[in-house]
Protein backbone atom coordinates (compact mmCIF):
# COMPACT_ATOMS: atom_id res chain seq x y z
CA UNK A 1 0.00 0.00 0.00
CA UNK A 2 1.44 3.44 -0.91
CA UNK A 3 2.04 6.34 1.45
CA UNK A 4 0.61 9.14 -0.85
CA UNK A 5 0.64 12.59 1.85
CA UNK A 6 0.97 12.74 5.21
CA UNK A 7 0.71 15.87 7.72
CA UNK A 8 1.28 15.88 11.57
CA UNK A 9 -0.79 18.29 13.58
CA UNK A 10 0.26 18.08 17.57
CA UNK A 11 -0.42 14.82 18.17
CA UNK A 12 -1.91 13.76 15.05
CA UNK A 13 -0.74 12.01 12.55
CA UNK A 14 -2.78 11.67 9.27
CA UNK A 15 -1.70 9.75 6.67
CA UNK A 16 -3.72 8.58 3.02
CA UNK A 17 -3.01 5.48 1.72
CA UNK A 18 -3.49 4.09 -1.71
CA UNK A 19 -4.08 0.74 -3.19
CA UNK A 20 -4.54 0.58 -6.52
CA UNK A 21 -7.94 2.72 -7.15
CA UNK A 22 -9.00 2.15 -3.82
CA UNK A 23 -7.96 4.99 -0.97
CA UNK A 24 -7.92 4.73 2.85
CA UNK A 25 -7.63 7.63 5.64
CA UNK A 26 -5.83 6.97 8.61
CA UNK A 27 -5.74 9.19 11.66
CA UNK A 28 -2.63 7.95 14.06
CA UNK A 29 -3.02 4.40 12.98
CA UNK A 30 -6.77 4.33 13.09
CA UNK A 31 -8.23 3.07 9.58
CA UNK A 32 -10.82 6.26 9.05
CA UNK A 33 -12.47 5.86 5.19
CA UNK A 34 -12.02 4.07 2.33
CA UNK A 35 -13.05 4.61 -1.22
CA UNK A 36 -13.11 2.95 -4.50
CA UNK A 37 -14.30 4.61 -7.43
CA UNK A 38 -14.44 1.98 -9.81
CA UNK A 39 -15.27 -1.18 -7.02
CA UNK A 40 -17.55 0.93 -4.41
CA UNK A 41 -19.37 -1.82 -2.51
CA UNK A 42 -16.91 -4.10 -1.31
CA UNK A 43 -18.65 -5.07 2.38
CA UNK A 44 -16.82 -2.74 4.43
CA UNK A 45 -17.99 -1.11 7.45
CA UNK A 46 -19.30 2.10 5.15
CA UNK A 47 -21.60 0.10 3.02
CA UNK A 48 -23.22 -0.96 6.45
CA UNK A 49 -23.95 2.77 7.06
CA UNK A 50 -25.41 2.92 3.76
CA UNK A 51 -27.71 0.36 3.47
CA UNK A 52 -30.46 1.02 6.12
CA UNK A 53 -30.99 4.54 3.50
CA UNK A 54 -32.71 1.41 1.16
CA UNK A 55 -35.75 1.19 3.86
CA UNK A 56 -37.09 4.45 2.04
CA UNK A 57 -37.83 4.94 -1.64
CA UNK A 58 -34.51 7.83 -3.28
CA UNK A 59 -37.72 10.14 -3.43
CA UNK A 60 -37.92 9.93 0.33
CA UNK A 61 -34.32 10.83 1.03
CA UNK A 62 -33.89 14.32 -0.42
CA UNK A 63 -32.00 15.82 2.35
CA UNK A 64 -29.10 14.14 4.16
CA UNK A 65 -27.51 15.19 7.40
CA UNK A 66 -23.49 13.30 8.03
CA UNK A 67 -22.31 13.85 11.39
CA UNK A 68 -18.30 12.91 11.07
CA UNK A 69 -17.18 12.77 7.58
CA UNK A 70 -13.59 11.46 7.97
CA UNK A 71 -12.38 11.00 4.39
CA UNK A 72 -16.13 10.96 2.95
CA UNK A 73 -16.34 7.56 1.65
CA UNK A 74 -19.94 7.80 3.23
CA UNK A 75 -21.09 11.20 1.26
CA UNK A 76 -19.57 9.43 -2.19
CA UNK A 77 -21.46 5.68 -1.77
CA UNK A 78 -24.86 8.01 -0.59
CA UNK A 79 -24.54 10.44 -3.89
CA UNK A 80 -23.22 7.22 -6.27
CA UNK A 81 -26.34 5.29 -5.06
CA UNK A 82 -29.06 7.43 -3.58
CA UNK A 83 -28.78 10.92 -5.19
CA UNK A 84 -30.18 13.29 -2.75
CA UNK A 85 -30.30 16.55 -3.40
CA UNK A 86 -28.91 18.02 -0.51
CA UNK A 87 -25.91 16.23 2.03
CA UNK A 88 -24.61 18.83 4.78
CA UNK A 89 -21.81 16.95 6.19
CA UNK A 90 -20.43 17.91 9.85
CA UNK A 91 -16.69 17.53 10.97
CA UNK A 92 -14.68 18.83 14.00
CA UNK A 93 -11.75 18.29 12.31
CA UNK A 94 -10.76 20.93 9.08
CA UNK A 95 -8.10 18.43 8.15
CA UNK A 96 -10.80 15.32 7.24
CA UNK A 97 -12.95 18.18 5.02
CA UNK A 98 -9.64 18.82 3.19
CA UNK A 99 -9.11 15.59 2.74
CA UNK A 100 -12.36 14.38 1.82
CA UNK A 101 -12.25 16.76 -1.09
CA UNK A 102 -8.66 16.49 -2.41
CA UNK A 103 -8.11 12.88 -2.13
CA UNK A 104 -11.62 10.96 -1.65
CA UNK A 105 -12.87 13.50 -4.53
CA UNK A 106 -15.89 14.92 -2.73
CA UNK A 107 -17.83 17.38 -4.37
CA UNK A 108 -21.65 19.08 -4.16
CA UNK A 109 -21.30 18.31 -0.15
CA UNK A 110 -21.84 21.20 1.87
CA UNK A 111 -18.94 20.39 4.74
CA UNK A 112 -19.32 22.35 8.00
CA UNK A 113 -16.44 21.97 10.17
CA UNK A 114 -17.99 22.55 13.33
CA UNK A 115 -18.07 20.52 17.18
CA UNK A 116 -21.19 18.63 16.09
CA UNK A 117 -22.91 18.96 19.67
CA UNK A 118 -23.01 22.68 19.15
CA UNK A 119 -24.24 22.58 15.75
CA UNK A 120 -27.11 19.78 16.22
CA UNK A 121 -27.59 21.99 19.54
CA UNK A 122 -28.30 25.03 17.77
CA UNK A 123 -30.05 23.54 14.80
CA UNK A 124 -33.01 21.76 17.38
CA UNK A 125 -33.20 24.48 19.07
CA UNK A 126 -34.21 27.15 15.89
CA UNK A 127 -36.64 23.88 14.37
CA UNK A 128 -35.41 25.73 10.92
CA UNK A 129 -34.42 22.60 9.09
CA UNK A 130 -35.44 18.43 8.76
CA UNK A 131 -33.55 15.80 7.57
CA UNK A 132 -34.74 13.10 5.84
CA UNK A 133 -31.55 10.83 6.95
CA UNK A 134 -29.24 11.50 9.82
CA UNK A 135 -26.14 9.58 10.66
CA UNK A 136 -24.56 9.44 13.23
CA UNK A 137 -20.69 8.21 12.67
CA UNK A 138 -18.91 10.58 15.46
CA UNK A 139 -15.80 8.82 16.18
CA UNK A 140 -12.50 9.48 17.60
CA UNK A 141 -9.57 7.47 18.82
CA UNK A 142 -8.06 6.90 21.63
CA UNK A 143 -5.30 4.59 21.93
CA UNK A 144 -5.03 4.11 18.51
CA UNK A 145 -8.65 2.39 19.20
CA UNK A 146 -11.82 4.04 17.40
CA UNK A 147 -14.34 5.23 20.02
CA UNK A 148 -17.52 7.63 20.36
CA UNK A 149 -16.85 10.76 20.01
CA UNK A 150 -20.15 11.56 21.89
CA UNK A 151 -21.96 9.43 24.10
CA UNK A 152 -25.29 9.22 22.61
CA UNK A 153 -27.93 9.57 25.97
CA UNK A 154 -31.13 10.69 26.07
CA UNK A 155 -30.42 14.24 25.53
CA UNK A 156 -28.18 13.45 22.34
CA UNK A 157 -31.05 11.03 21.02
CA UNK A 158 -33.82 13.73 21.40
CA UNK A 159 -31.61 16.32 20.02
CA UNK A 160 -31.25 14.23 16.41
CA UNK A 161 -35.16 13.36 16.54
CA UNK A 162 -35.91 16.76 16.27
CA UNK A 163 -33.95 17.36 13.48
CA UNK A 164 -35.67 14.36 11.41
CA UNK A 165 -38.71 14.75 9.20
CA UNK A 166 -41.57 12.44 9.99
CA UNK A 167 -40.63 9.68 7.85
CA UNK A 168 -36.90 9.91 8.65
CA UNK A 169 -34.24 7.53 9.64
CA UNK A 170 -32.25 7.80 12.17
CA UNK A 171 -28.14 5.78 11.13
CA UNK A 172 -26.43 5.61 14.25
CA UNK A 173 -22.89 3.46 14.55
CA UNK A 174 -21.68 2.33 17.87
CA UNK A 175 -18.40 0.72 18.99
CA UNK A 176 -20.30 -2.43 20.24
CA UNK A 177 -24.06 -3.64 20.32
CA UNK A 178 -24.10 -3.29 23.94
CA UNK A 179 -23.12 0.26 23.68
CA UNK A 180 -26.43 0.37 20.82
CA UNK A 181 -28.73 -1.30 23.73
CA UNK A 182 -27.63 0.86 26.70
CA UNK A 183 -28.20 4.02 24.55
CA UNK A 184 -30.79 7.26 24.70
CA UNK A 185 -32.29 5.12 21.80
CA UNK A 186 -33.64 2.38 23.98
CA UNK A 187 -34.69 4.28 26.42
CA UNK A 188 -38.40 3.77 27.39
CA UNK A 189 -38.94 7.83 26.51
CA UNK A 190 -37.46 7.37 23.36
CA UNK A 191 -39.27 3.64 22.23
CA UNK A 192 -42.36 5.03 22.53
CA UNK A 193 -42.02 7.42 19.82
CA UNK A 194 -40.23 4.70 17.94
CA UNK A 195 -42.28 2.71 15.20
CA UNK A 196 -39.60 1.27 13.26
CA UNK A 197 -36.14 0.35 15.09
CA UNK A 198 -33.36 -2.28 13.53
CA UNK A 199 -29.86 -3.27 14.72
CA UNK A 200 -27.21 -4.24 11.73
CA UNK A 201 -23.79 -6.03 12.40
CA UNK A 202 -20.91 -7.46 10.44
CA UNK A 203 -18.54 -10.27 10.86
CA UNK A 204 -15.46 -9.68 12.11
CA UNK A 205 -16.80 -5.94 13.30
CA UNK A 206 -17.61 -5.00 16.95
CA UNK A 207 -19.51 -2.19 16.01
CA UNK A 208 -23.00 -2.10 15.84
CA UNK A 209 -25.01 0.13 13.85
CA UNK A 210 -28.71 1.31 15.26
CA UNK A 211 -31.53 2.27 12.81
CA UNK A 212 -34.16 4.05 13.77
CA UNK A 213 -37.72 5.54 12.75
CA UNK A 214 -40.95 7.10 13.82
CA UNK A 215 -42.45 5.20 11.05
CA UNK A 216 -42.36 1.80 10.10
CA UNK A 217 -39.28 0.11 8.45
CA UNK A 218 -40.52 -2.58 6.53
CA UNK A 219 -37.54 -5.21 5.40
CA UNK A 220 -39.16 -6.14 1.92
CA UNK A 221 -38.78 -2.32 0.99
CA UNK A 222 -35.10 -2.77 1.92
CA UNK A 223 -34.39 -5.85 -0.62
CA UNK A 224 -36.26 -4.60 -3.35
CA UNK A 225 -34.26 -1.89 -3.35
CA UNK A 226 -30.72 -1.99 -2.06
CA UNK A 227 -27.82 -2.93 -4.83
CA UNK A 228 -27.25 -6.43 -5.34
CA UNK A 229 -23.21 -6.34 -3.96
CA UNK A 230 -25.49 -5.18 -0.15
CA UNK A 231 -28.31 -7.04 -0.41
CA UNK A 232 -29.38 -9.50 2.28
CA UNK A 233 -31.41 -11.58 0.46
CA UNK A 234 -28.77 -11.59 -2.09
CA UNK A 235 -26.83 -15.30 -1.32
CA UNK A 236 -23.63 -13.91 -3.38
CA UNK A 237 -23.78 -10.79 -1.55
CA UNK A 238 -20.29 -9.03 -0.43
CA UNK A 239 -21.95 -7.39 2.62
CA UNK A 240 -22.79 -9.87 4.94
CA UNK A 241 -24.85 -7.60 7.34
CA UNK A 242 -27.25 -9.04 9.98
CA UNK A 243 -30.45 -7.32 10.50
CA UNK A 244 -32.10 -7.75 13.59
CA UNK A 245 -35.43 -6.00 14.73
CA UNK A 246 -35.18 -3.99 18.04
CA UNK A 247 -38.10 -4.98 20.13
Amino acid sequence: MALIWRKQVGITRYEVRTHGATVRLYSNGVFHSQWNPNDPLKGSLWELLLLPAFFRSRQELRRVLILGVGGGALIRLLQHFVAPDQIVGVDIDRHHLSIAQKFFGVREANLICADARQFVAELAASNSESFDLIVDDLFGHCDGVAERAITADLRWSSQLLKLLAPDGLIVSNFGSRQELLQSGWRAPAMRAHMAGAYSADLPGYENSIGIFSRAPLCRSVLTDGAPAQINPSNPSRRLDARLRKLR
